[in-house]
């Protein structure tokens, strides 16, 4: 199990490395997350949720993600409250409070998803959560060390010393936890360090030394990181390619950011993340308004920004705008709730770009689609994860067709659109047809291979510098 000496020091990066690394050894190789906090999902092959990292970490071990490789999947829909999907579904939304009420119930979940991974797995590779030296949280814990006990797995703490202190993070860590935790822990790992790695040998034997754990490397910066789909809303930030000029307005609950990925990566194309208090751009060519967590909340932070003013400016401009999912639905002229699933029931104006109309249902669609872009268009597939049905006359001019039904709504101008497919943009042929409707030059770029040679530049990368030999060594044979 590896897990951290804090939040965001590359956890899913390296389990994804690994799972690679050994997949390539030719052992059947499984990631597993026992409890996920995440509004980046994806869909599972069995018609489920997980967290991203996870689906990128089976694409890396060459197998189809599954929900039991992340079997609790919390949702942040406000600053206490979550919504929480069990296997793959969802199955209530819980405040903090009474989500940890509940943790007794989810570990069993998590160890039933565990075993059934297991069955034709010679090694799993498990992701912590956060750390495990927030010891007010080890009673009841299924993220990190209450697992790892559950299941007798070895751990490996990971710190990053990019943001400093990363000595006092492992030797706090080693400090404050109860021994029986501190047992568990068979070596670590610094990340993310920049320049000459030998610089920092005193720094590991002192870890070493006050921890009398094993160390099992010095891990460089991994430049392409940016390259590979992100789980931490941190982690993602502006690209700065030439050409056309995508804005991203970043919502307060952005949900499936991994939209922006394959965009980002056309040198073609500049991506720039509008972070709150700015401006929309005046110059940019296309507003691309993402998925969104809280659609009604994000659509309040939304005009309290002065986004809807910018963004009427940018339309009169003859600019082009595209909601996505709930992106789409803040588009419309009115977003329904009449069932409070988001908040207080009740009705909100949209921004009205679109002439259709929104209403919020609990039914969840989750499926994996494919189909092409209308009249006649290249090929598509993504993915829908959303609540809500969104009809209305610009409904009537859908832009593309997913199996046998239309999908999309576009104004009278053809300049605004919207649609609930996510994922749209990695079908190759599609994004350079879009962004050629824009007016970009873009050079073909194969976004799937892309992400596997950036998978396999990381193993590589990995190899110099992390002994995995000993690391495989250390994994404990459980009985199933």
């Amino acid at each position: 199990m590896i897990q951290g000496a804090g939040s965001n020091v590359g956890k899913s990066m390296i389990v994804a490395g690994l799972c690679r690394h050994f997949a390539r050894q030719g052992l059947r190789v499984k990631p597993f997350k026992p409890q996920n906090m995440s509004n980046n999902a994806a869909v599972t092959s069995d018609g489920g949720e997980i967290g991203r990292a996870q689906a990128l970490q089976a694409l890396a071990c060459g197998v189809p993600a599954v929900v039991d490789m992340n079997p609790v999947l919390l949702k942040p829909e406000t600053d206490v409250g979550a919504q929480v999907i069990v296997q793959g579904k969802r199955v209530a939304t819980l405040k903090a409070r009474d989500y940890a009420k509940a943790k007794p119930d989810l570990l069993s979940k998590a160890i039933e998803s565990y075993h059934r991974i297991a069955e034709d797995a010679d090694l799993i590779v498990i992701e912590g959560a956060g750390s495990p030296a927030e010891i007010n949280l080890r009673a009841g814990d299924i993220a990190n060390m209450g697992f790892a006990e559950a299941v007798d797995a070895p751990v490996i703490l990971v710190g990053d010393i990019d943001r400093g202190g990363v000595i006092a993070q492992l030797v706090g860590t080693h400090a404050v936890l109860p021994a029986s935790d501190r047992d568990r822990i068979k070596g670590f790992m610094v990340n993310k360090f920049r320049g000459d790695v030998s610089l920092f040998d005193d720094g590991v034997t002192a870890i070493s030394d006050m921890t009398r754990w094993a160390s099992l490397g010095v891990l460089p910066w991994f430049s392409d990181a940016w390259k590979l789909p992100a789980e931490d809303i941190m982690d993602i930030s502006s690209s700065a390619g030439a050409g056309l000029k995508i804005a991203v307005p970043r919502l307060s609950r952005i949900a499936n950011f991994d939209d922006l990925d394959p965009l980002s990566m056309e040198p073609g194309v500049s991506v720039d993340i509008i972070e709150a208090g700015r401006p929309l751009p005046g110059d940019a060519d296309l507003v691309l308004i993402p998925g969104s967590k809280s659609t009604i909340g994000d659509l309040a932070h939304f005009r309290a920004q002065g986004w809807d003013i910018d963004l009427a400016a940018h339309v009169r401009r003859g600019g082009h705008v595209l909601g996505i999912c709930g992106g789409y639905q803040m588009l419309g002229r009115k977003i329904a709730d009449p069932e409070g699933i988001e908040g207080p029931a009740g009705t909100v104006d949209g921004l009205g770009l679109l002439d259709v109309e929104t209403v919020m249902s609990p039914q969840k669609r989750l499926a994996e689609v494919s189909g092409h872009a209308l009249p006649n268009g290249p090929e598509l597939s993504g993915y829908e994860i959303h609540i809500g049905k969104t009809k209305g006359p610009d409904c009537e001019r859908p832009w593309m067709r997913l199996g046998d039904r239309p999908e999309g709504a576009t104004s009278t101008d053809g300049r605004v659109r919207g649609c609930y497919l996510h994922g749209l943009f990695s079908s190759d042929a599609f994004r350079k047809a879009f962004l050629a409707g824009l007016g970009a030059q873009v050079d073909p770029l194969d976004y799937t291979e892309a992400v596997n040679q950036t998978l396999d530049s990381l193993v590589d990368h990995m190899a110099l510098h992390i002994d995995t030999t000993a690391l495989f060594a250390l994994a404990s044979q459980i009985e199933k």
